[in-house]
C-alpha cells in the first residue's frame, strides 16, 4: 500500500511510494532468513527483473553496542569533514553514515571499523550458516558490509536486490531480521524477519513478454453460413484451438472480437464465400487476408 518517507527523500525517491511486503513471525532460525530471501528471488526472477543480491549481518544487542562504541569513535576523529546529514546522524543513529550517499563522505569512510568484524560468536554462526544455504541453491550475492538499517529494533541478517538497470545502482527489494520490535511495541519478545518489494521500482523494469497469437476465430456475415461455420469449427478443432461466432454480424465486429481472443486467424463466411465454396481468411500477425477452397480445408497449414 501507500507510504511515506520521513526524512527528505534521497535522489530518484519520492515522498510518497508503494511496497508490497511478506513478515514471518516467530522463527528464529536462520533457515527463515534464507526462505524468505529465496522467496524474494523466485518473486524477481518470474518478472525477469535482473539483480544483484546484497548481504551483511547487523549484530544482535551482544555485539552492537561494542561495535558502535567504535564507529562513533572512529567518525570524531573525522571532526567536521563529514555532510550535515552525518553529522545529524552520528549522534540519533551512526551506524547510517555508513549509508551516506555523499561521494565525499564515502571516501572519509573507507577506514570505518565493520561489524562484521566484530560479530559475535552466535551472529558469525547464523551469517556462515545463511550464506552456506545460499550457495547450495546457486544464489550469487555481494557481501556488503556497509549495508545498514535506519531503526535500532533490526538485527543480524540485512539484504537487498539492487538494480542496475535505472541508472544508478537502486535497491528494488529489501528486507532484514527485526527480532526487537515487536517488544518494542509492547507485546512478548517475538523473532521476525521480512521484506519489503518497492512497487514503483519494480514497475519501471518488469517487462510483459508479448503474448503469441496461437488460435483460429470463426465468424459469419450471414445466418445461412452457420452451417459451414459449425462444420469448419469441427474439422479444424481437431488440430488447433478455434472460437466461433454463430451470430452474424459485420466484419469489423468480427475482427475485433478475433483480436481480442488473441487469434492468429480469422476466418469468414458470407454469401459470396457460400456461393463460391470459399472461406475468406485474414492473418492478424501479417494483416494478409487470401481466399482458400472449402474443399481443401485439411490441407492449409496453420
Amino acid at each position: 500500500g501507500p507510504m511515506f518517507r520521513y526524512e527528505k527523500p534521497q535522489k530518484g525517491r519520492f515522498r510518497q511510494f508503494h511496497q508490497f511486503g511478506v513478515e514471518s513471525f516467530g522463527i528464529s532460525d536462520v533457515k527463515e532468513d534464507a526462505t524468505v530471501i529465496l522467496m524474494l528471488n523466485e518473486i524477481l526472477s518470474f518478472f525477469k527483473i535482473k539483480t544483484v543480491l546484497k548481504l551483511n549481518s547487523l549484530g544482535c544487542p551482544k555485539c552492537m553496542p561494542s561495535y558502535r562504541a567504535k564507529l562513533v569513535k572512529f567518525l570524531d576523529s573525522l571532526d567536521e569533514l563529514l555532510c550535515d546529514d552525518c553529522k545529524r546522524r552520528k549522534s540519533l543513529n551512526p551506524i547510517r553514515v555508513l549509508d551516506c550517499k555523499n561521494e565525499h563522505c564515502q571516501t572519509l569512510l573507507t577506514k570505518a571499523p565493520l561489524l562484521l568484524d566484530g560479530l559475535c560468536e552466535e551472529c558469525k554462526s547464523d551469517f556462515e550458516n545463511l550464506k552456506s544455504i545460499l550457495d547450495k541453491f546457486d544464489i550469487d550475492y555481494e557481501i556488503d558490509p556497509k549495508l545498514v538499517r535506519g531503526l535500532d529494533y533490526y538485527s543480524k541478517t540485512a539484504f537487498e536486490f539492487v538494480s542496475t538497470e535505472i541508472g544508478a545502482q537502486s535497491s528494488v527489494a529489501g528486507g532484514g531480521r527485526y527480532d526487537r520490535l515487536v517488544e518494542l511495541l509492547g507485546g512478548k519478545p517475538t523473532p521476525a524477519i521480512g521484506f519489503a518489494i518497492g512497487v514503483d521500482r519494480i514497475l519501471e523494469l518488469v517487462t510483459i513478454d508479448e503474448v503469441k497469437r496461437e488460435s483460429i476465430y470463426i465468424g459469419t456475415l450471414d445466418k445461412e453460413a452457420e452451417d459451414l461455420a459449425f462444420q469448419t469449427a469441427v474439422t479444424l478443432r481437431r488440430t488447433n484451438r478455434v472460437d466461433v461466432e454463430f451470430e452474424a454480424k459485420g466484419l469489423k465486429h468480427i475482427l475485433k472480437n478475433a483480436d481480442k481472443a488473441n487469434a492468429k486467424y480469422c476466418i469468414c463466411i458470407g454469401e459470396n464465400e457460400l456461393k463460391n465454396g470459399v472461406l475468406w481468411i485474414k492473418n492478424l500477425d501479417t494483416k494478409e487476408n487470401f481466399n482458400i477452397k472449402t474443399d481443401s480445408l485439411g490441407d492449409f497449414q496453420w
